[in-house]
C-alpha cells in the first residue's frame, strides 16, 4: 500500500520498490530515506534493511561517513591512528517535500542536518523503467548543495587513514545469501579485482538475480567502485577515494547511477547489453 511517507515504485504496474521517507531509527544509524524492499519483476528481494552484520545499511540510498566530521553513514566513525570509534557525531537526512511524485518515480528535496544545523540541501531524482519482461532499471540522481556560509568537504575512512575503505555516496546493500554473489566488470572478475577500480559498469550476480550498476555521467564514472561480496554483498560509488572532496558555499555536487535489476544470472554479454539500454534511455 502506498502512503504519504512510503510511496511504492511501479514498473508496468508491478511494485518493485518501497521508498521510506521518514524512518524511525536511532541517531547512531544516521536516519535517512531509503528504498527497501527493492525487487526484481518476479518479486525477488534484492536489498536488505539493517542486517545483523551492519545495522546502519539501509537498502538503497545515499550515505556519507564524513561531511565536515559528521557521520551520515551510521555506526562507528573511523578516526585516524585510532580506528573505528563510537562518536556522538551522527547526522540525519530529513525529507522536506516531493517536487514530483508518479508511480514510476519522484523528485524529492532533503535537508542534511547535524548538530542542529543544515549543512547540505539535496535534490534526489529517482525513476524506474521497464527494460524487458525480466529486467528493469533504477535511475538515481542526487545533487548536494552546500547551504552553509563556509566551505564543506566530504571524506571517507580511506581519506582518514583506512586503506581500501573509500565508501560514501550512492550505496546499495544487496541480498545476503548462503553463497557470496559473483562480481564482475567488462574486463575483471572477483571482489579483489574490481573493488577500488573504475569501470563503465559493474555486475553483482546472486542465486536468481543480477544487479548491474553504471555511472551515468562523466563525473560519476570517474569515481571508483566500492565493492563487497565475501563479507556481505554491497556496491557503492566512492565520492572520496583518495582525497577529500570540497564543496564551496553555494556549489553543488551531482552524481547519477543507473542500476539494472534483472531476474536470473546474467553473463558479461547480457549485463553489458542491458546496462547500455538502461543508460541510453
Amino acid at each position: 500500500m502506498t502512503t504519504p511517507d512510503s510511496p511504492v515504485l511501479r514498473v508496468a504496474g508491478r511494485p518493485v520498490g518501497r521508498y521510506v521517507t521518514r524512518p524511525e531509527l536511532p541517531a547512531r544509524l544516521s536516519p535517512r530515506p531509503y528504498l527497501h524492499p527493492v525487487t526484481t519483476l518476479a518479486g525477488t528481494a534484492v536489498t536488505e534493511l539493517s542486517p545483523a552484520d551492519h545495522l546502519h545499511h539501509l537498502g538503497v540510498g545515499v550515505a556519507v561517513p564524513d561531511v565536515e566530521g559528521f557521520n551520515f553513514w551510521g555506526g562507528r566513525t573511523y578516526v585516524r591512528d585510532q580506528g573505528p570509534t563510537e562518536l556522538d557525531n551522527h547526522g540525519a537526512q530529513r525529507h522536506s517535500s516531493f517536487q514530483l511524485r508518479d508511480p514510476d518515480g519522484f523528485v524529492e528535496e532533503l535537508r542534511w542536518i547535524a548538530a542542529g544545523a543544515e549543512l547540505l540541501r539535496e535534490r534526489r531524482t529517482v525513476a524506474a523503467t521497464e527494460l524487458t519482461d525480466v529486467a528493469w532499471a533504477l535511475d538515481f540522481t542526487f545533487s548536494l548543495t552546500n547551504v552553509t556560509s563556509g566551505p564543506l568537504s566530504i571524506g571517507s575512512p580511506a581519506t582518514n587513514g583506512r586503506p581500501g575503505a573509500a565508501y560514501g555516496g550512492f550505496f546499495w546493500r544487496a541480498r545476503k545469501e548462503d553463497r557470496a554473489p559473483d562480481v564482475f566488470t567488462p574486463s575483471a572478475d572477483g571482489e579483489s579485482e574490481v573493488h577500488a577500480h573504475r569501470a563503465d559498469w559493474l555486475a553483482l550476480a546472486g542465486s536468481t538475480w543480477t544487479l548491474v550498476f553504471a555511472g551515468a555521467t562523466e563525473q560519476t564514472r570517474r569515481d571508483p567502485w566500492f565493492v563487497r561480496a565475501g563479507e556481505y554483498p554491497g556496491v557503492g560509488s566512492s565520492l572520496a577515494h583518495t582525497e577529500r572532496v570540497p564543496i564551496a558555499p553555494g556549489d553543488t555536487l551531482v552524481r547519477r547511477v543507473v542500476t539494472v535489476v534483472a531476474d536470473g544470472r546474467l553473463d558479461r554479454g547480457g549485463a553489458a547489453a542491458l546496462i547500455r539500454k538502461a543508460v541510453s534511455l
